[in-house]
């Protein structure tokens, strides 16, 4: 696979755009920016593929090869019209005709999942997953009937597919994952594995890039033990071969995110209470590499595998953690202050964050960096909604070895300013060459030469108190207090 470079697509309020590069960025001059609602999809050489007029539209997805195109609209239904408008529609790409018209009332789980290489697709439809092979809607291939299936997700990679279903508890009865292999449903026996769980309100499934094994984050919606207004989360590992265990988590606290290396060999998780851990895992659920602690809640491998990005994005400050994972040993440390949205590109050199609305509306915008903190492209929007980069097949951009100097840029690199020492409110118009020095009460009440005033104690509780040189020889002590903090003469 030869690849000259890879696009990204921008969109917002001031319309769609195509992007080249990196390393140039740059507006690709044979798509004209739109500023109209979707209607045409496009090759990155800027010619069009199909038209399709539809005004409704709210969400689109394209399937793994580029073949089908998947449409939703608001459901809605007119007067005397009892079953409604089918708002989930699937369009084959090269002719732009309609393969299937369904029914999708909710935007959880929306459009279909597919295979790789789109043999199958699975949809859940009233407690049932129905399945779909090579792109035919119109026939029901396989069904799998459970009750109450709440979630599933269709493994990557090659054939035989696989399928991780969930099914919350009720009545006393526990939760359960269960993994199966496509189409073998029937029978007590036909599950490959099998986990069951009471404290799983909700559960997020991930596979592996293998398709060998699984990792379950169970969530309650509350902690009885109080520990946590959010709940409590435990991770669960599962095997094909029908092994699981539980991962043990050295900090308690929240799991925030766990990712899947690429090589399928190895998993990291960020959790624990802040500042949060993050620890790589092998398939044995041992630790193997462990990277302290700091502002953190998300973890993002390179395509490759080979780089790790540990990032603090949300209500955190945006700092983001480079490491070459090969070594530990950290490459950069730049930041990204209110993001939204990470991605790699899949080159696994560069990377894009994005503040996009509506999750914030103010500081829209974008830039795209390399792994070694420089910014390549940074562009603001009044409102922007989505970036995204052009999808490759693996294998596309092989690995490259990991530099830890700054790649060349304009806009030079953005790295996490140092952190200052703590400093009172009152204190904060004092210049910051003030020399400082911190002492116990208890040594002031037997050592005061270096004042040649009383000093006057309110308090005979043993506390932390700091004296601070304001010159000419003056003083100034104070001392912390539940209230804040006082000052006393000296």
């Amino acid at each position: 696979c030869v690849c000259v470079c890879v696009c990204a697509s921008v969109r917002g309020s001031d319309g769609t755009a195509l992007l080249r590069g990196p390393p140039s960025c740059d507006e690709h001059p044979a798509i004209q920016r739109s500023a109209g609602p979707p209607h045409r999809t496009t090759r990155s050489d800027g010619s069009v593929v199909s038209t399709f007029d539809l005004p409704k539209t709210m969400l689109l997805e394209f399937s793994p090869l580029g073949r089908v195109l998947a449409t939703w609209q608001l459901y809605s239904k007119s007067q005397g019209d009892l079953q409604g408008e089918a708002n989930l529609q699937l369009w084959d790409l090269q002719s732009g005709q309609l393969l299937k018209a369904l029914y999708q009332k909710k935007t959880e789980a929306w459009c279909p999942s597919w295979s790789d290489d789109e043999s199958i697709a699975v949809r859940s439809v009233n407690n049932e997953l129905h399945f779909f092979e090579n792109n035919d809607f119109n026939t029901i291939a396989n069904k799998l009937h459970m009750q109450k299936v709440s979630d599933f997700v269709l493994s990557p990679g090659a054939q035989p597919s696989k399928v991780a279903v969930y099914v919350p508890g009720s009545k006393g009865a526990p939760s359960f994952v269960r993994l199966y292999q496509y189409p073998l449903f029937g029978g007590p026996t036909a599950a490959l594995a099998n986990k069951s769980f009471f404290k799983a309100d909700r559960v997020s499934m991930l596979w592996n890039k293998k398709a060998s094994a699984l990792l379950v984050t169970a969530s309650t919606e509350v902690d009885k033990t109080g520990a946590s207004y959010y709940g409590e989360q435990t991770l669960h590992y599962l095997a094909v071969n029908g092994e699981s265990a539980v991962v043990q988590l050295p900090k308690n606290g929240p799991i925030y995110d766990v990712a899947w290396s690429p090589n399928a060999a190895e998993f990291c998780v960020v959790y624990g209470f802040m500042p949060a851990k993050a620890t790589i895992f092998n398939m044995k659920c041992d630790p193997v590499f462990d990277f302290g602690t700091g502002p953190r809640n998300a973890v993002y491998y390179s395509p490759q595998g080979h780089i790790l990005v540990l990032a603090g994005f949300g209500n955190l400050r945006g700092q983001m953690e480079v490491w070459d994972v090969k070594k530990y040993k950290q490459v950069s440390k730049p930041q990204a202050p209110d993001s939204t949205h990470f991605s790699w590109c899949p080159d696994g050199e560069h990377v894009v964050t994005a503040t996009c609305s509506p999750r914030l509306r103010v500081s829209n915008g974008y830039k795209i960096w390399h792994y070694t903190g420089t910014v390549l492209r940074r562009q603001d929007a009044g409102e922007l909604w989505e970036v995204r980069w052009q999808s490759f097949p693996d294998g596309c951009f092989p690995e490259r070895p990991v530099r830890y100097q700054a790649a060349p840029g304009e806009l030079g690199s953005t790295q996490a300013p140092p952190t200052q020492a703590y400093r009172p409110p009152a204190l904060r118009h004092l210049p910051a060459t003030a020399s400082s020095k911190l002492y116990f009460l208890h040594k002031l009440l037997f050592s005061n030469k270096e004042f040649n005033g009383k000093i006057h104690i309110r308090c005979l509780m043993l506390q932390l108190i700091e004296v601070v040189s304001l010159g000419n020889g003056c003083w100034r002590l104070g001392y912390l207090r539940w209230s804040g903090l006082h000052f006393l003469q000296t």
